[in-house]
C-alpha cells in the first residue's frame, strides 16, 4: 500500500509541474559549477553504477552496481526534485525502510559518496552516523571499500579513502563515521548524512544533532534507512508515523521523501506471494529459498516469528512474544523416563523471594543414538502460608500430588532445599550448581563449605541468551525430555521472549503471577552444560565459587 501511495505521489507531482504555480520540476537540465550540463536524477544513477560490488558472489567477478527499477525510482526521487526558483533540491529528509538483504545499505553508502564528491559543494561534510562506532561505520566502510577498489574514481575526482575518512583534497569534502559517544559530535556543519538502522536508536538525541547541523547548508540531505522494529516510542517510528501521514495526504511536507516496503495489514505473513511485495530485490540479493527456510523455522519457533516479521517482512512488531511451541514441549514428555542415578548432573536453583515459589532443576546430559540428549526433572518449594493465601488454585493439589514441597511457616524453609541438594550429590554426579545470586548468599555459603560446585550465574542476556535459543532448538528436534511435570509445563506456558536490537533474548514474564522460576533453573543449568561441552571438565577441586557477571 505504501509504495502505491509513494508512486501515486510522484505521478501527481508530475502532472502538477507543467503548473507555475508548482514549485518544483523533476530532472530538468542543469549545469555544474564547470558550466557542464547535467540532469540530476540520471547523473546520482549514473555515478552510483560506476561503483563496484564490494561483497558477495558480484564483488568476486568484480561487477558494477547495477540499479533495480524500485532504487532508481527511490534515489530518482531524492535527487531529481529541484526548485525551479532557486534551483536547490526539492527534499532534504529521505526515509526508506526496507527488510534485509534489500541492498540498502549499499545505495546508502552510494549516495553518501555522491553528496561528498559530485553534489557541487564546496567543504561538504558527509557522515554515516548511529548510537554505536560499530553501527555508524557499516555503510562508511562499503563506500571506503567502493573508493578503494576505484582507481579511476580516486584519479579522476581526486578522492583519498584513509583509516577514518573518505576526502576530497581540491573541494576540502570528507565522508566520515560518526557515533553518539563521539567528541565533535556537536561541532558539525553537515551537507549529507546516513543514518543507518534508525529502529536500534533508542533516543532521538542522535537524530537530532545531526539535523541540526544542516542549518548553515542550502541544500542538505538526510538518508534515514532501516529495518522495522520494536521501539514503537523512539524516532524511527515517529519517522514511520510521519512518512505514512504524508504518503496518504493527512500531514503535508513537500521536503520529506519517504517509502515504506512492508506487507499490507491483513496479508498472511506465512504466505509466499506476499513476501514479494515486502522485499522489492526479490529473486536479486533476496532469495525465496531462504525466505522460505526462515518462514518454516518462524512457524516452528514463536521466538524466531518476531525477527522474521521485522527483519525479513519489515513488520513492526512488539518486544516480548511467546516463547515456545507448547504443542512441541508437550512432546518431549518421556514416557519411559529413565533411572538416572549415578549420571552427570546439572542443577538450575532460583531461590527468589522467600515467600515465592523457588525451584530446583536438575538436567543430565545422556547420550542418545550418537548425540546429547537432555533429561530435566524439577523440584519445586512453597511456604504453608503462601499455599494457603495464594488465588492460583493449583498450589494445594501440586502439593496433594506431592509436586510441590510445602515448608512449615510464612517463609521458605531453605533447610529443605539444602537437604534435597546434598542428597542429590549423593545420588548423582553433581557437575556444577549453578543459581541467582539474588537471596542465596548464606545458602550459597553453606553449600559450598560442604563441597557443592556453586556457580553464580547473574540473570542477563549474557547468560541467557544462547542457552534459551539451545533450549529452544532441542525441544524442536526431540533432544530435550521431561517426566509430564504440570509444574515446569505452566512455568513454560508463562514464558515470553524479549528481543533486543542484537536479536538477543530473554526470558520474560507478562504478569506477577505467572512464575517462570523452573525455567530459569533449566536455562542456568543448560548453559553451564554447553559451557563444559566447549571448555571441558570442571576443575572445582583447585578453586571455589564461579560468579558469571
Amino acid at each position: 500500500m505504501f509504495i502505491r501511495l509513494a508512486c501515486k505521489r510522484h505521478l501527481d507531482d508530475l502532472e502538477a509541474q507543467n503548473s507555475e504555480a508548482f514549485p518544483y520540476v523533476f530532472n530538468p537540465l542543469m549545469h555544474n559549477q564547470a558550466g557542464e550540463e547535467y540532469r540530476p536524477a540520471e547523473r546520482v544513477c549514473k555515478f552510483i553504477e560506476l561503483l563496484p560490488h564490494v561483497k558477495g558472489k558480484w564483488a568476486r567477478e568484480r561487477r558494477k552496481i547495477s540499479l533495480e527499477d524500485w532504487q532508481v525510482f527511490i534515489l530518482a526521487s531524492s535527487f531529481g526534485w529541484i526548485n525551479r526558483e532557486t534551483a536547490l533540491r526539492r527534499f532534504r529528509t529521505i526515509y526508506i525502510e526496507v527488510p534485509r538483504k534489500n541492498a540498502k545499505t549499499t545505495i546508502a553508502a552510494g549516495a553518501g559518496l555522491y553528496l561528498e564528491i559530485l553534489d557541487d559543494e564546496i567543504g561538504a561534510e558527509v557522515v554515516s552516523a548511529a548510537t554505536s562506532a560499530d553501527q555508524a561505520k557499516i555503510s562508511w566502510g562499503i563506500a571506503k571499500q567502493m573508493v578503494d577498489k576505484s582507481p579511476g574514481m580516486q584519479s579522476r575526482f581526486g578522492v583519498q579513502a584513509r583509516a577514518h575518512s573518505i576526502d576530497q583534497v581540491d573541494t576540502g569534502s570528507t565522508f566520515q563515521y560518526l557515533s553518539s559517544d563521539h567528541q565533535t559530535l556537536d561541532g558539525l556543519n553537515i551537507h549529507g548524512g546516513i543514518l543507518d538502522e534508525v529502529h536500534a536508536m533508542k533516543t532521538r538525541a542522535v537524530w537530532d544533532v545531526i539535523e541540526t547541523a544542516t542549518g548553515a547548508r542550502e541544500q542538505p540531505l538526510l538518508f534515514a534507512i532501516t529495518t522495522a522494529g520494536t521501539n514503537r516510542a523512539g524516532i524511527c517510528y515517529e519517522l514511520r508515523d510521519y512518512t505514512t501521514k504524508i504518503l496518504k495526504g493527512t500531514t503535508i511536507d513537500s521536503t520529506f521523501f519517504g517509502v515504506i516496503y512492508t506487507i499490507d495489514k491483513d496479508d498472511d505473513w506465512t504466505d509466499p506471494a506476499t513476501w514479494r511485495k515486502a522485499n522489492p530485490n526479490y529473486g536479486v540479493s533476496v532469495f525465496p529459498d531462504d525466505l522460505q527456510r526462515l518462514a518454516d523455522k518462524a512457524r516452528a519457533m514463536p521466538t524466531a516469528q518476531n525477527n522474521y516479521k521485522t527483519k525479513r517482512l519489515n513488520i513492526w512488531v512488539n518486544a516480548d512474544s511467546a516463547w515456545l511451541n507448547m504443542l512441541a514441549y508437550d512432546s518431549c514428555k518421556d514416557e519411559a523416563f529413565p533411572d538416572l542415578d549415578g549420571s552427570d548432573c546439572y542443577i538450575g536453583l532460583d531461590l527468589a523471594s522467600r515467600i515465592d515459589i523457588a525451584a530446583k532443576v536438575r538436567l543430565h546430559p545422556l547420550e542418545v543414538d550418537g548425540k546429547t540428549h537432555y533429561f530435566a526433572k524439577g523440584k519445586y518449594y512453597l511456604p504453608k502460608k503462601t499455599v494457603e493465601e495464594s488465588r492460583n488454585d493449583s498450589y494445594e493439589g501440586w502439593a496433594e500430588a506431592g509436586l510441590l514441597t510445602v515448608t512449615p511457616g510464612d517463609t521458605i524453609d531453605y533447610d529443605f532445599i539444602e537437604t534435597d541438594i546434598l542428597e542429590d550429590m549423593e545420588r548423582f554426579n553433581l557437575i556444577e550448581l549453578p543459581f541467582d545470586p539474588y537471596q542465596a548468599t548464606q545458602l550459597s555459603t553453606r553449600m559450598i563449605a560442604e563441597g557443592v560446585p556453586m556457580v553464580s550465574v547473574r540473570p542477563n542476556v549474557l547468560n541467557f541468551s544462547e542457552p534459551m535459543k539451545e533450549l529452544e532448538s532441542l525441544i524442536l528436534r526431540g533432544r530435550f525430555h521431561h517426566d509430564g511435570d504440570p509444574i515446569l509445563a505452566w512455568m513454560m506456558s508463562n514464558v515470553v521472549a524479549h528481543l533486543d536490537k542484537k536479536d538477543n533474548i530473554y526470558p520474560n514474564k507478562e504478569l506477577p503471577q505467572n512464575k517462570i522460576d523452573g525455567v530459569i533453573c533449566l536455562i542456568m543449568a543448560l548453559g553451564r552444560a554447553i559451557n563444559a561441552e566447549i571448555l571441558g571438565p570442571s576443575v572445582y577441586e583447585e578453586r571455589g565459587i564461579i560468579q558469571l557477571n
